[in-house]
């Protein structure tokens, strides 16, 4: 069996995908959205990061993450953080029988996927991948009229417009 080795680089910047466990059928994460954010809160009140970017969707979010020097520890921040949205709410989903035996809720899923930002251009790729995947995932033609994403204070700071990833516009420029 192979096993997979995260990624570790103390002041490291990563993107990541973590998903709901039970993601055919569920809207939690924008339904609790407020629950989500006291979790981001919590969590870097007590284990500083900088959320550089970020997308939630009703059943998934990602995230891009800058840890400062000498930390490389976002295992513990994703613990912390969907423990802490994970007791802000109501207890109604279904739980497996091992996760039964090992007390858990189940919510999340237990793994997620993560990806050391290796440059700018991979930088730019992954901050461009979170602010399209509402329009993406079909629940808004702009991504700008996603409510539950940074993209609002990206187009503040310049680095996209109005109509970035507008599907007409996309649309044109693509096949016009």
């Amino acid at each position: 069996m192979r096993t997979y080795i995260r990624s570790h680089l103390k002041g490291g910047t990563y993107f990541f995908t973590v998903n709901l466990a039970q993601r055919n059928q569920n809207d939690l994460l924008i339904r609790y959205i407020d629950e989500l954010r006291n979790a981001c809160r919590y969590t870097k009140q007590r284990h500083p990061m900088i959320i550089e970017a970020m997308v939630v969707l009703p059943e998934h979010l990602h995230c891009i993450w800058r840890l400062p020097e000498g930390d490389d520890d976002y295992p513990m921040r994703w613990r912390l953080l969907k423990s802490h949205f994970s007791r802000q709410i109501q207890k109604n989903e279904f739980v497996s029988d091992s996760r039964l035996r090992k007390s858990e809720r189940g919510v999340w899923q237990r793994r997620y996927w993560e990806h050391q930002i290796r440059d700018e251009t991979d930088y730019q790729r992954h901050l461009d991948y979170i602010h399209y995947n509402p329009v993406k995932h079909g629940y808004v033609d702009k991504a700008v009229d996603w409510r539950y994403s940074s993209i609002h204070r990206w187009i503040k700071l310049g680095t996209y417009t109005e109509n970035w990833a507008a599907l007409p516009d996309l649309i044109e420029q693509n096949w016009g």
